[in-house]
């Protein structure tokens, strides 16, 4: 059975009232308490579930390993037919293998030969590796004392059966598919992936790369690198295209985007301008609230519901979009799908750069390490400058407060890999 949650409430992005400039940490806090997941659930095969967020725990429904096992190849007996000193002990006939269980019968003092991943036949507790052992086929000769179970792997020592194997909210991984095959699940309750719209707004802008630009317009950056960041969080990405500065072309996509997607992004037209019709459509027809952060770059997060789908209205600047799409959108995204909130891993690492910051805006710097681990950012901090998204593999993060930063001093530095965005850089 699939169930799907409730729609967001109409006030979900409600901000209370004096409420000036935001701070980075503060919007993030309230968008999490905003959000919850709003995709529905569905039960499929776990080798099909990679990429899918589990909407219930995973239960073993098998022991791992199901019975206890040699780790190595050689030779098992039993502890209490051993000692300290040299041991000889009579080989039995026959040997246990993986998938080839011992089917005789092992009297105390015997030593069986066993081959790793054999299951411990009855009398068997302890195994002693085949390159501390001499052997004339009739007799096992190794120095004592051997440790009570050595070389062997107990029933149940990575997991047991009835006990969670993944929680609820994991995102499936390859390594989680072993695992979960490995403990006999052999179908998962998941979220069905999230549907992320991106609609790219504005008369200037040129879809088509490969069309003669005029000097007045531009090619959409936006909506390409948004859906590949969809794509690349594991949602699926709907393409709403590129409308001009038309009302009633944008309601009719983000029409559009309500019907066939569980959240839509814009770029463009958010703010307050004469052409900014997309946050007058949102104010006029759905319940739009613009949030101040004080982050740069970046400006005005218009943030609303349309026919009950939430829009995130992003910059149109590129490099402020992607920020902030990085920052505020990845999180919320993953809330949204059912994987909860995620917040990336910052580490604290020298700068080789000079900069002083005044008070009142969190700054996320385009940056990457050089040679010797230390920050370096890139040359221009102007917000048209795309080359430095594709030059940098990360952020380096400056603080709310005043700061002043000189070469050797600690800076926090966040890697695009833990926004979930791999990229490397060249040069």
């Amino acid at each position: 059975m699939s169930l799907t949650p409730p729609r967001l409430r109409n006030d979900a992005f409600a901000m209370p009232q004096g409420v000036d400039w935001l701070p980075v940490d503060e919007a993030l806090a309230r968008l999490r308490a905003a959000l919850h997941a709003v995709t529905a659930t569905e039960e499929l095969p776990t080798a099909q579930a990679v990429g899918r967020v589990l909407a219930a725990p995973a239960i073993a429904m098998r022991s791992n390993p199901p019975m206890a096992n040699a780790a190595v190849d050689g030779y098992g007996f039993a502890h209490a037919a051993t000692g300290e000193g040299v041991q000889n002990l009579p080989l039995a006939q026959g040997r246990a293998a993986a998938g080839q269980p011992f089917d005789g019968t092992l009297q105390m003092g015997q030593a069986l030969r066993i081959l790793t991943g054999a299951i411990l036949p009855p009398g068997v507790d302890t195994v002693v590796m085949q390159e501390d052992c001499a052997t004339d086929g009739t007799t096992l000769a190794f120095d004592g004392p051997v440790k009570r179970g050595a070389n062997t792997r107990k029933a149940g020592e990575d997991l047991a059966e009835g006990a969670e194997a993944l929680p609820k909210g994991r995102r499936i991984g390859p390594a989680d598919v072993a695992l979960l095959t490995a403990l006999g699940v052999a179908r998962v309750q998941v979220h069905r992936r999230l549907r992320v719209a991106v609609l790219s707004t504005g008369d200037e802008l040129l879809s088509d790369p490969s069309r003669a630009a005029l000097p007045h317009q531009i090619y959409d950056a936006n909506r390409p690198m948004l859906l590949a960041l969809a794509e690349g969080w594991g949602f699926e990405p709907v393409d709403l295209g590129l409308a001009p500065d038309d009302p009633a072309q944008i309601a009719a996509r983000l029409d559009e985007g309500a019907a066939r997607a569980d959240v839509i992004l814009t770029s463009g037209g958010a703010s307050a301008g004469d052409e900014d019709h997309v946050s007058r459509l949102l104010r006029d027809q759905g319940t739009l609230t613009s949030w101040r952060i004080a982050i740069k770059p970046g400006r005005p997060l218009a943030l609303a519901l349309w026919q009950g789908v939430p829009v995130f209205g992003l910059p149109g600047n590129p490099v402020a979009a992607y920020t902030c799409a990085l920052v505020f959108a990845r999180p919320a995204l993953s809330l949204l799908s059912g994987a909860g909130w995620t917040a990336p891993q910052a580490f604290t690492v020298p700068a080789s750069f000079s900069k002083r910051k005044k008070a009142g805006r969190r700054e996320f710097l385009r940056a990457r390490l050089d040679a010797e681990g230390r920050a370096e950012v890139f040359q221009s901090e102007g917000s048209g400058r795309i080359s430095g998204l594709s030059w940098g593999t990360g952020f380096v993060e400056l603080p709310d407060e005043a700061c002043e930063i000189g070469p050797g001093d600690p800076v926090r530095f966040l890697p695009y890999a833990l926004f979930g965005v791999m990229q490397g850089a060249a040069g």
